[in-house]
C-alpha cells in the first residue's frame, strides 16, 4: 500500500527532528556529539519507508564523518547495506554485507526465514538481537520492496568467496568460545577483523 502525502510528511518531520536534536546535542558538548539516547541511528528507517534512498546514502555519509568510530548496531548495517544496494554501490554494499554478518551471524537467515540453530561460539551479537533487529524494523525477505535486494544477497551469501569468509569468522568464534589464553584470543579477534578486509 503506497504512503499518503500526509505519512511521508510525517516521517520527513522526523528526521528533521531528529537532525535538530543532534545538532543542539553538539552545541551542548562543545563541537562533539554525546547522543547516548542513539538517535543517530533512527533515520535510516525513515528514510527507507520513504524509498528515499539517495537521502539515506547522504545521511549515511554525514554519519559516517561525524562517527567515525561508530561500529553500529546489527540492524543499522543492515539498513546500510540496504542504503548502498539500492544507490547502485555495489561493491560497497558486499562488504557492508560481510560486516553486517559479522555483527549477527543469525541475521540473515533470520531475514530468509531459514531455520536458525544457535552454534557454540563466542557471542558478540546473538539470536536474540538478531530476532529484535529485524522484528523491530520489519525487514523481510519477502517484502515487495526488498524483493531485488533479497535476490542480490542470497546470491552474495551464496558465493564461494562470501561462503568461506562466513565459515572462517564462525571458526574463529569457535575457537575464541573454548580459548582462555589472552594472547591466543588477541591473535584470534585480530585474524577476525582481518576477514572483514577480504571481499
Amino acid at each position: 500500500m503506497a504512503m499518503t502525502d500526509k505519512e511521508a510528511g510525517k516521517l520527513r518531520l522526523k528526521i528533521k527532528k531528529i537532525k535538530e536534536a543532534l545538532a543542539a546535542d553538539k552545541r551542548r558538548c562543545g563541537g562533539y556529539y554525546d547522543d547516548s539516547h542513539g538517535l543517530r541511528y533512527k533515520p535510516l528507517q525513515y528514510y527507507f519507508k520513504l524509498a528515499d534512498f539517495g537521502g539515506g546514502l547522504r545521511y549515511l555519509r554525514w554519519f559516517h564523518k561525524n562517527f567515525p568510530d561508530d561500529i553500529g548496531y546489527p540492524d543499522f548495517l543492515f539498513e546500510w547495506t540496504i542504503m548502498l544496494f539500492k544507490t547502485g554501490k555495489i561493491k560497497e554494499a558486499e562488504k557492508k554485507a560481510f560486516e553486517t554478518f559479522c555483527s549477527n551471524t543469525y541475521l540473515f537467515d533470520k531475514f530468509f526465514g531459514r531455520p536458525v540453530s544457535p552454534i557454540e561460539k563466542w557471542e558478540t551479537s546473538n539470536l536474540e538481537t538478531a530476532d529484535f533487529a529485524l522484528n523491530n524494523f520489519y525487514y523481510a525477505s519477502n517484502q515487495e520492496n526488498l524483493s531485488d535486494f533479497a535476490e542480490w544477497l542470497d546470491d552474495l551469501t551464496r558465493r564461494e568467496t562470501f561462503a568461506r569468509l562466513q565459515n572462517k569468522y564462525i571458526d574463529i568464534y569457535k575457537r575464541l568460545f573454548h580459548e582462555r589464553d589472552h594472547e591466543i584470543r588477541g591473535y584470534l579477534l585480530k585474524q577476525a577483523k582481518q576477514l572483514e578486509n577480504e571481499l
